[in-house]
C-alpha cells in the first residue's frame, strides 16, 4: 500500500513521528507541495492508493490523474479543499479527524478574549520597556480592562466545540446564551437556545463555532452586525469565510464592534490587503488554535486510525458516504 502525505510539516515540523502509518506501508512525505491549485499535486501522488492532506488541494482534475488512488485522509476535520462529491463518486472514501481539537479550540477562544479585555503581552512589554519602572504611579493600564462576570456571551454552533467554549466561559461567570439549527440535550445544559437575532443583539461577546456551509457563509456582515450591541467583541477561530472582512473591519474602525480576536481569515495566508489589517482593536494569530502537541499528536494517532481502518475494508470517519 503505497501512501503520501502531501504538506505534513505543519502536522509534524518534527515533533511527532509518522512511524504509525508507515507500519502500514510505504510512506512518503512532503513537508507541503502547493495551497492552491497545481498539477504538482497529482505528480506528488502519483500512482499512491492512499492520500493524505490537510490543507493541499484535491480536486476533480488531480483525482482523474490519479487513477490509482483509492482512499482521501484529512489531518483536520475540515475537508472543504477536497472535491469530496466527485470522489464519492469514484468510489473514494474521505476521512477526516472530527473531534481532536475539542478542548484546545476552545481553549483558544477563550484565550483571545481573555487577551481583548486585559492585554496581557502589551502591559507586559511596557514593564519590560521601563513603563513601571519609571511610572510615578503604583500601577498603570494603557487600555479599558473588561470585566466579563455577569457578562452575556453568545456562541453561534454549539457542538463539541461550543460546548467547550461554554464551559469555560460560564466558569468564569458569564451568561451563556447560544444558536443552532440542530439543539442537544447537552447544549441545553450549557446555554440557552435562542433565534439568531436575539444571540446578536443580546450578546456582549459573540463566539462563531459554527461549520462553513453555504448557509453560514458570510453570517457575520453589515446586517447583522447591526442587530449587535454598540462594543460587542467578536471572536472567529472556526473559519474566515464566515465573516465578510470589509464589513467588520468598518465596524472595528467605527466603534461599532469594539474588538476582534480572529485566528481564521477568509484567505491564507493572510492577504496584505485585507482589511483587516488596518482595522482598529483587531487581533489576528495564524491559524493556530489547533496547534498544540497533544493535539497533533490525536490528529496523528486517528489519521492512522482512519488507514487502518480503510484497509481493513471497514472505514471510519468517512465524510461522503
Amino acid at each position: 500500500m503505497k501512501i503520501v502525505v502531501l504538506d505534513g510539516y505543519t502536522e509534524n515540523p518534527g515533533d511527532l513521528s509518522w512511524e504509525g502509518l508507515e507500519a502500514l506501508g510505504e510512506v512518503k512525505v512532503y513537508d507541503r507541495i502547493s495551497y492552491a491549485e497545481s498539477p504538482a499535486i497529482a505528480e506528488a501522488i502519483g500512482d499512491a492508493d492512499i492520500a493524505i492532506t490537510n490543507k493541499t488541494p484535491i480536486s476533480k482534475a488531480t483525482i482523474d490523474k490519479c487513477p490509482n488512488l483509492k482512499m482521501i485522509a484529512v489531518l483536520a476535520t475540515g475537508y472543504n479543499v477536497i472535491d469530496y462529491t466527485y470522489a464519492k463518486e469514484k468510489g473514494i472514501p474521505v476521512a477526516n479527524v472530527p473531534t481532536y481539537g475539542t478542548q484546545i479550540v476552545g481553549q483558544y477562544a477563550v484565550g483571545l478574549l481573555l487577551e481583548i479585555c486585559s492585554h496581557f503581552q502589551h502591559h507586559s512589554d511596557t514593564v519590560f520597556e521601563g513603563k513601571w519602572e519609571n511610572n510615578i504611579d503604583w500601577c498603570y493600564w494603557d487600555f479599558p480592562m473588561i470585566e466579563l462576570y455577569g457578562k452575556t456571551a453568545g456562541i453561534i454552533g454549539l457542538g463539541r466545540i461550543g460546548q467547550s467554549s461554554a464551559r469555560i466561559l460560564k466558569a468564569i461567570g458569564m451568561n451563556v446564551i447560544a444558536y443552532d439549527s440542530f439543539q442537544s440535550d447537552a447544549g441545553r445544559e450549557l446555554a440557552e437556545y435562542k433565534d439568531l437575532d436575539s444571540v446578536l443583539a443580546e450578546s456582549d461577546v459573540i463566539f462563531l463555532h459554527c461549520p462553513l456551509f453555504p448557509e453560514t457563509e458570510g453570517i457575520i456582515n453589515k446586517d447583522t452586525i447591526a442587530k449587535m450591541k454598540d462594543g460587542v467583541i467578536l471572536i472567529n477561530n472556526s473559519r474566515g469565510q464566515l465573516v465578510v472582512e470589509q464589513d467588520l473591519a468598518d465596524a472595528l474602525n467605527s466603534g461599532k464592534v469594539y474588538a476582534a480576536g480572529l485566528d481564521v481569515v477568509s484567505t491564507e495566508p493572510i492577504k496584505g490587503d485585507n482589511p483587516l489589517l488596518k482595522a482598529k482593536n483587531c487581533l489576528i494569530t495564524p491559524h493556530i488554535s489547533w496547534a498544540a502537541q497533544a493535539a497533533r499528536q490525536r490528529i496523528m494517532d486517528i489519521t492512522v486510525d482512519n488507514v487502518k481502518a480503510f484497509i481493513d475494508g471497514a472505514p471510519v470517519n468517512v465524510v461522503n458516504k
